[in-house]
């Protein structure tokens, strides 16, 4: 086994999990990721915790989600939602072996399902839960790269200082906590958004952050009162679905127009899928410069250091007062625009970052 596989297992239990002697673990795998699952399980069996390993996979998800009457009903499974409320620990080990598995799957039954789980998603948000990916070639090639190069971009990201990065992404969670109004301004976007009253995620990659990604590498807020448009020029896969060349109009706070070059249907279903999915639930800035270029997913193309992405959706309770409930959705749903040209960012009207460079690094007056 690869040395890189065990220390992201490592990573993944102690910086970011927080693992400790006697929690109940759920460690969901993918198809393609037996060998990062392999070596998690060692390093949970090292801590004295207990584990319960699930299968989670695409096509088998497909198969379910196709079979039926067109007037199918879906409801939450009451087995996962015991286990997930049961659970201290969720570990999600992505890595399959088609990213397009449910591309052929209707619409309205993505959206019916979705709906139907918020249950359970809600349960698995209550646990320390970390999601992480072992690079597979199958993402290698989503991502347009020989599989030996995109491992080393994976741990690349992966295998960071976390500590170091935490110290640099606290001079933006400290902007973001005393401002009040975020301003974007590139090409084909000029977005404001109130910050009043969030309060911003560190997110280095550990629970101990609120922050449940590894990589993680970005700050985030939960914002609201949008104003304006936005393009989204970083093409990604939503629902299986690709979608390119994005544009969001903003009045009072909700979706009143959309386009896309390619997608435009994905993008309908999301923001169909209730209320809450024409509002903003997050703003991130990515911070993580180990991922230096973009791959068609959002868990490392968030989080690259010239970017800014919102999801349309769910906002997160640790970015809002205590009491105090934000943008409710079944959904959440990130877009990215790429700020490394002609862009600024401001808040309260003082420019933070320009061609994605911030104001405390080498070359921001420049």
């Amino acid at each position: 086994m690869d040395d890189r596989v065990r220390e992201h297992a490592e990573v993944l239990v102690d910086w970011s999990a927080r693992v400790e002697a006697g929690d109940q673990v759920v460690l969901d795998v993918a198809e393609g990721a037996h060998d990062l699952a392999v070596a998690v399980a060692e390093e949970l069996g090292k801590r004295d915790a207990t584990l319960l390993t699930t299968y989670g996979s695409s096509e088998v998800g497909r198969a379910f989600l196709r079979a039926g009457d067109d007037d199918r009903e879906f409801a939450h499974s009451e087995p996962k939602l015991a286990m997930l409320e049961a659970a201290d620990v969720y570990l999600r080990v992505g890595g399959g072996r088609n990213t397009t598995a449910l591309a052929d799957v209707d619409g309205d039954r993505r959206t019916a399902a979705r709906k139907a789980t918020t249950a359970t998603r809600e349960a698995r948000m209550d646990t320390d839960w970390v999601s992480t990916v072992h690079p597979t070639r199958s993402l290698a090639q989503q991502a347009g790269m020989a599989y030996e190069e995109y491992q080393d971009f994976v741990y690349d990201a992966v295998l960071r200082d976390w500590e170091s990065l935490a110290g640099e992404m606290a001079k933006m969670k400290e902007i973001l906590d005393e401002g009040s109004e975020v301003r974007i301004e590139k090409e084909r976007t000029d977005l404001t958004m109130s910050i009043e009253g969030r309060t911003a995620v560190n997110s280095a990659a550990s629970v101990a952050y609120d922050s449940h990604n590894l990589p993680s590498g970005e700050v985030f807020t939960a914002p609201h009162a949008t104003e304006g448009e936005v393009f989204f020029d970083v093409p990604m896969t939503i629902d299986a679905r690709r979608v390119r060349d994005v544009s969001l109009t903003f009045e009072g706070g909700e979706v009143v127009d959309f386009s896309a070059a390619q997608g435009e249907a994905a993008i309908a279903d999301v923001l169909d899928t209730d209320e809450g999915a024409r509002r903003l639930g997050e703003l991130g800035i990515g911070m993580n410069r180990g991922i230096d270029r973009f791959t068609d997913s959002i868990l490392f193309d968030e989080k690259m250091g010239d970017t800014v992405h919102l999801a349309v959706g769910r906002a997160y309770d640790s970015c809002l007062p205590e009491g105090e409930s934000g943008n409710d959705s079944a959904v959440h749903v990130d877009m990215i625009t790429d700020m490394s040209e002609d862009s600024r960012m401001l808040v309260d009207g003082e420019v933070v970052q320009r061609d994605g460079t911030f104001r405390w690094e080498d070359g921001f007056g420049e």
